[in-house]
């Protein structure tokens, strides 16, 4: 299995929330890591060609690798996207529908704090500028401690309002925190999502889980030779494996701690 970094980035600024911070990289961190990808001899594919090779379609470059962002912040449109047109560089970027102006109103609502998100001019923008636009479910909720029309309106109708805005069919998923079970997963199937990423903190391959695809999430402190490393095929595992054990215990204790009414797990974890 040839490893295949599939990068994880969330807000990219000098200036995000608090909330979020822990998980924003710099406008010249973020540059700075492009350019590593680039001169590591990586070639940055869209992600509907990892997704096809995992289904068995083409196979991908011997050095692959794949941009995703997370949530919807506005700096996509305001210093990411640039800075990917400037290097000609594809990426997918996955939305909390909820989370998205609307133009002269206010979201519909997610539970991620507040904090400058994307409004739907920008999106459709972006999207007829070619970036893949994912979904990130309908309010970031943990996917796999709800039951029933929750998990219908986070998974299904999320899907549907991003197609009716964009004119056309979205496929892929991203699972808020990276929380998914084998009942979400069949539950994204069955919604028509072609594929979903988790984070897993490790490399993804042509032999991964269409429905699990793994990621490297990047942080504030990344540290530079980690991201080297990377950017090398190492200091990581890579996809597929089967769930830990930790996994399955953090699921139930999670789902415990929210059937009694304290849900555990903060909202910018992906």
């Amino acid at each position: 299995m040839r490893a295949v970094p599939v990068f994880l980035y969330h807000s990219v600024s000098d200036d995000p929330p608090a909330w979020i911070a822990p998980w924003t990289v710099r406008p010249a961190a973020f540059r700075q890591q492009l350019a590593r990808i680039v001169d590591s001899g990586l070639e940055v594919v869209p992600l509907r060609r990892l997704v096809a090779a995992v289904h068995g379609g083409p196979a991908l470059p011997a050095k692959a690798a794949v941009l995703t962002f997370d949530d919807g912040f506005a700096d996509f449109y305001w210093t990411v996207a640039p800075i990917l047109n400037d290097l000609g560089l594809p990426a997918t970027l996955y939305l909390t529908v909820g989370a998205i102006h609307p133009p002269g109103g206010r979201p519909t609502g997610s539970l991620l704090p507040p904090a400058p998100m994307l409004n739907w001019r920008q999106v459709t923008t972006l999207d007829a500028t070619g970036i893949e636009i994912g979904g990130h479910s309908q309010t970031h909720a943990q996917l796999d401690v709800i039951r029933g029309a929750q998990v219908t309106d986070e998974i299904v109708t999320s899907k549907h309002r991003l197609e009716e805005a964009l004119g056309h069919e979205v496929s892929a998923f991203a699972y808020p925190h990276g929380y998914s079970s084998p009942a979400v997963r069949r539950t994204v199937r069955e919604a028509g999502w072609h594929s979903a990423t988790a984070v897993e903190n490790s490399f993804s391959s042509a032999d991964d889980d269409p429905l699990r695809i793994s990621r490297l999430m990047l942080h504030h402190d990344t540290p530079t030779e980690v991201f080297q490393h990377w950017t090398e095929g190492l200091g990581a595992r890579t996809a597929p494996f089967n769930e830990t054990l930790y996994t399955r215990y953090w699921r139930t204790y999670r789902r415990f701690r929210a059937a009694i009414g304290s849900p555990v797990g903060g909202p910018s974890q992906s």
